[in-house]
């Protein structure tokens, strides 16, 4: 299980001209929002990115107002990891749990898994807060991040593990986000 202390929320790629042609885009983007509305109330730090923003756009702009204290990791390599800048927002946290959203599933999701794990991180990818341009393409990126040892949540799941128990101030918040 994963700990407050313990976990980052990494959002990957969930930007404009991608997600237009996203399977499922709605879900996904309104997954995103709560998972980082839910990471926000719980106080889980969050790092996220941008590929290529010259040609993919700027990330969704319901994502972008809630992540407007801090600054995207631009980047051209599919894995996060590929990235120093990543790599040293990621380290500075001092955290080894690493819960991932974003798209797509079977590309930068994916291998930003593959090299976590082989950086010894715990994963989990939040399911229904990533996706591909097809299901297949989900489906694969989703079992591709299984075999390499992330466990696959979903937005519920992973915010009420975060928050252990149905009481108190956070927990009233947590039922308007997921509601």
């Amino acid at each position: 299980m994963f700990d407050l202390d313990k976990t980052v929320l990494v959002v990957v790629d969930v930007q404009e001209r991608l997600w237009a042609a996203m399977y499922e885009k709605e879900s996904l983007r309104d997954n995103t929002v709560r998972i980082v509305k839910g990471a926000k109330i719980l106080g889980v730090p969050i790092v996220w990115t941008e590929q290529n923003p010259k040609g993919l756009g700027s990330t969704l702009p319901e994502v972008a107002e809630l992540l407007a204290d801090s600054e995207p990791v631009t980047k051209l390599s599919f894995s996060c990891c590929g990235e120093a800048e990543f790599m040293k927002k990621l380290e500075a946290l001092n955290r080894r749990q690493i819960l991932l959203a974003g798209m797509e599933s079977h590309v930068c999701v994916y291998q930003t898994v593959a090299d976590l794990r082989n950086k010894g991180y715990e994963v989990q990818v939040v399911a229904d807060a990533v996706s591909s341009r097809t299901p297949e393409n989900k489906a694969v990126g989703l079992e591709r991040s299984r075999e390499v040892g992330a466990t696959i949540t979903s937005t519920e799941t992973a915010l009420f593990e975060l928050l252990k128990v149905a009481e108190g101030d956070r927990f009233k918040q947590m039922l308007k986000i997921v509601k």
